[in-house]
């Protein structure tokens, strides 16, 4: 059932979903308060900091909301997300989702083939899907769902986000589909999997 309701809403939320009308150029000048971490372009340097070069731009613009609505935490973000307006959102979320993506790093080549091939096949003996069913088959996300792209992402991020979800100080996924499927994943299956997505 609740699988069922799960297609339902990727259904829905593909044919209802509104993106960023925002100004590229007014987003780049309101990007100097970002640049601090994620540098001006949306490169950033840090592995604990995403990266939010060729980010969707209606994701982008979900992740804002949410900070700014407690839907999700972090200190730093949540005050940096406060006094936007909806048109600064719109601006950033244009701004850092035009900008192009850093190749991203190549780790521990066991990790990586491990994490290929649950990203492509899953893991069936646990119930856990595919990931390219909502993130694409070159991680590469899904605008019209809001799921994001995963490529070349920092894995440390990575690393940090998916155990997030895993232990619900993260929730602000679609029907809490990301938890419902990290709960059974371990330490070591998560870092695979980062690891295959940041060499993408």
């Amino acid at each position: 059932m609740r699988f069922k309701a799960l297609i339902l809403f990727v259904l829905f939320a593909a044919t209802v979903t509104a993106h960023a009308a925002g100004d590229a150029k007014a987003g780049a000048a309101k990007a100097a308060a970002c640049a601090a971490c994620h540098k001006s372009d949306g490169n950033s340097d840090n592995p604990l900091w995403p990266k939010t070069a060729g980010q969707h731009s209606g994701y982008l613009m979900k992740q804002l909301r949410d900070f700014q609505s407690g839907a999700r935490k972090d200190p730093t973000m949540v005050a940096m997300a406060a006094p936007l307006s909806a048109q600064d959102i719109e601006d950033l979320a244009t701004y850092f989702a035009a900008q192009k993506l850093s190749p991203g790093k190549k780790g521990d080549s066991k990790k990586a083939a491990a994490g290929e091939q649950m990203f492509f096949g899953g893991i069936l003996a646990k119930g856990v899907p595919a990931c390219i069913g909502c993130h694409g088959s070159e991680a590469q996300g899904n605008p019209a769902g809001d799921f994001p792209s995963l490529r070349s992402q920092h894995s440390a991020y990575l690393v940090k986000t998916l155990k997030d979800f895993r232990s619900g100080a993260r929730l602000n996924d679609p029907a809490l589909m990301m938890h419902d499927i990290l709960v059974k994943l371990s330490d070591q299956e998560i870092e695979a999997v980062a690891e295959f997505l940041a060499g993408l």
